[in-house]
């Protein structure tokens, strides 16, 4: 999840739910880490106020984090709430072959109270074309089919990870998703910002990539025990 200069100007995340709206009190804190963070001390993150975690497990259908496993491992021993989260390259294989990739790879989801839905992480392209080369509705179809995907696998659909620059550019701005996926905006400044069209809240907010705590630094719109209720699905 590390974004070119341009991106962090406009950085913005915001999930929705299909459950009711969490209530806006506490504001847990979470972060979101990958192989790039290293081997990171969960006791430590916990103490430090931290409550969830997402962790990054794969990235198209060619790969996997090598820390996946230790990160989840030490998340769940610690007593945090956490999730995985699979980057995607639209222009390299459907969204259904790589949401079957990131299920069966980590990015699986229980009603256990301690395991969010996945996360789709769908942003700028590293390495081309800022929308992969796919145009606004042949994006939104992408990602219904791995959200649908996600969806019959698991019976929970994922959360989307964006900013709202590149969804209005690479999607027109779809309100397609707001009804099903929570939404988890990034935007690395003092408020979230304008949301994508048709979600009315984010669920997550990463609001920087550094910090007190290894990783992105997010909060999540709601108190602790909305938190609770979106990984109890």
């Amino acid at each position: 999840m590390k974004l070119s200069n341009a991106a962090l100007l406009t950085l913005a995340i915001t999930v929705a739910t299909a459950s009711p709206t969490p209530e806006k009190r506490a504001n847990p804190k979470g972060i979101d880490i990958s192989s790039y963070q290293g081997t990171v001390n969960f006791n430590t993150v916990k103490a430090n106020g931290i409550s969830f975690v997402y962790i990054k497990a794969t990235e198209g259908t060619t790969y996997i984090d090598s820390t996946f496993s230790s990160h989840y491992e030490g998340a769940t021993n610690a007593g945090l709430i956490r999730g995985a989260y699979h980057f995607a390259h639209p222009d390299s294989s459907s969204g259904a072959t790589q949401a079957k990739y990131f299920l069966a790879h980590g990015g699986g989801w229980s009603s256990d109270g301690i395991t969010l839905p996945g996360a789709l992480d769908i942003e700028y392209n590293p390495n081309g074309a800022e929308c992969y080369g796919l145009s606004a509705s042949a994006m939104v179809s992408w990602i219904k089919d791995f959200s649908n995907t996600y969806h019959s696998q698991t019976g929970v659909y994922p959360v989307i990870y964006t900013t709202t620059d590149w969804w209005t550019t690479c999607t027109g701005n779809s309100a397609a998703f707001a009804s099903t996926n929570p939404l988890w905006l990034a935007r690395y400044a003092s408020s979230v910002g304008t949301l994508p069209a048709g979600w009315s809240y984010e669920t997550f907010w990463q609001y920087a990539d550094s910090g007190p705590n290894p990783g992105d630094q997010d909060e999540f719109n709601g108190s602790m025990q909305g938190l609770k209720n979106l990984a109890l699905g």
